[in-house]
């Protein structure tokens, strides 16, 4: 009996506690857990340096620190902007970049602030609201004041006319036209119904090219092509960069003279058709035999009153140099387009330094010659050709656009001291 009576209290005291453990439970309110907030490591730093945001690509917007979704975000934007950014006020109308980021990265983009400085000086596209078209007419019969007058820039004006020439002096059809970039479509949909020209493009293009372009009129003569000039060769039928590339080739790679025909049948801007042209006509001179009957070529160069800028390859050899040094003096000075200074000449490789300080004690230099333009005004051909300036040449072909100053230029570069005293020497 006293045992069946534990084992109630037992298990009434079991079922108590179960009871007032669920009270316990069940009485208090539920406890939110406060917020969990999962901190990243910053970002590393990143390394900002100039850029264009219309040459990044995918990986690239990664790297200045967008998320995929925003780089896909700002890839989409630029698609519908036309596929290309014309501003930083443009790029930073994209939501993907926020204020903050645009702030950081805008120091860095080499886009004018501006969208109106790109759409008259840096993108060719012209005004519509400028653009009249009075009746029909044919493309390849305006001149440059007559583009202008149509309502596009003399600049543009210049650019389309350049286009003609090298279509070979004609737009040959509608086609053509429209593929010019200063023509955007939407005014070449107002110029279309007006053009006296075919829709597309003939197969025999190339001979029509040939025929529109006025070429000179080539003279075959008797000549010597170790006496002809970059315009003595154009004469022959040459381009201007084919003439020059044969004056080096013979200057530089056979040491100022072609001894036989083969040496001039190997230059390889030289056609095999070409070279039968111009066969019949070339007379080489011996040249030991030639100074045997011209004394005058034996007697010796008066250094004293030698132009450093005019010296000749010959009269380098002559003056003790070997034909390693000799030719690069010649190179490098045709390279900067002159020596403005003696000290030039010692900066070039391959010379015999001693040698050619004696030289430059002897000889005089004359650079009143040379030509000088401003960082605003230089041809970009010459920017980017010139050994001193084509490292920058694409920044200033873009800074001066916005900024056509030389003094804020010289800011933007950012320039060693030494780069910009040598670059000096060539500017007005």
């Amino acid at each position: 009996m006293k045992r069946s009576y534990y084992q109630k209290i037992a298990f009434l005291g079991i079922l108590l506690l179960i009871l007032f453990i669920f009270q316990e439970y069940t009485g208090k309110e539920k406890e939110n857990f406060p917020e969990i907030k999962f901190v990243s490591e910053e970002n590393a730093s990143l390394y900002l340096t100039e850029f264009n945001p219309n040459d990044l690509n995918e990986k690239q917007w990664q790297s200045l620190g967008f998320s995929s979704k925003q780089v896909l975000t700002i890839l989409n934007y630029k698609k519908i902007v036309g596929g290309e950014f014309t501003s930083k006020e443009q790029l930073q109308k994209c939501y993907a970049i926020s204020k903050e980021k645009f702030s950081e990265i805008s120091p860095y983009i080499m886009l004018p602030n501006d969208h109106k400085v790109i759409k008259n000086d840096r993108s060719g596209v012209p005004d519509k609201k400028t653009i009249t078209v009075s009746g029909t007419f044919n493309p390849d019969h305006l001149s440059e004041k007559e583009w202008e007058n149509m309502g596009f820039s003399p600049r543009q004006a210049q650019a389309i006319l350049k286009y003609k020439a090298y279509l070979g002096g004609s737009f040959v059809s509608k086609e053509k036209l429209k593929a010019c970039f200063i023509i955007n479509d939407e005014n070449y949909r107002l110029l279309a119904p007006h053009l006296l020209l075919p829709e597309k493009t003939p197969e025999n293009l190339k001979n029509i090219s040939k025929s529109t372009e006025q070429k000179p009129r080539i003279y075959l003569r008797f000549f010597d092509p170790n006496t002809l000039n970059t315009a003595g060769w154009q004469s022959l039928g040459f381009s201007e960069k084919q003439a020059l590339t044969i004056v080096n080739y013979r200057d530089r790679n056979l040491k100022g003279r072609f001894n036989t025909y083969q040496d001039i049948q190997k230059c390889f801007v030289i056609s095999q058709e070409k070279f039968e042209e111009l066969k019949p006509y070339i007379k080489i001179k011996d040249q030991q035999n030639d100074e045997k009957k011209n004394p005058i070529i034996q007697q010796k160069t008066d250094f004293a009153s030698t132009d450093l800028n005019q010296i000749t390859f010959k009269q380098l050899l002559e003056f003790g140099l070997d034909e390693k040094s000799a030719g690069s003096i010649i190179g490098f000075r045709k390279k900067l387009g002159g020596f403005v200074t003696k000290q030039q000449i010692l900066e070039t490789y391959n010379i015999d330094t001693d040698l050619v300080q004696k030289l430059i004690s002897i000889c005089k230099l004359d650079s009143s010659g040379i030509t000088k333009y401003t960082l605003v005004d230089a041809p970009e051909e010459w920017l980017k050709n010139h050994p001193y300036f084509r490292y920058s040449a694409d920044k200033i072909i873009y800074y001066r656009v916005s900024n056509p100053e030389d003094k804020k230029i010289w800011k933007f570069l950012k320039l060693k001291p030494e780069y910009e005293t040598r670059m000096k020497l060539y500017l007005k």
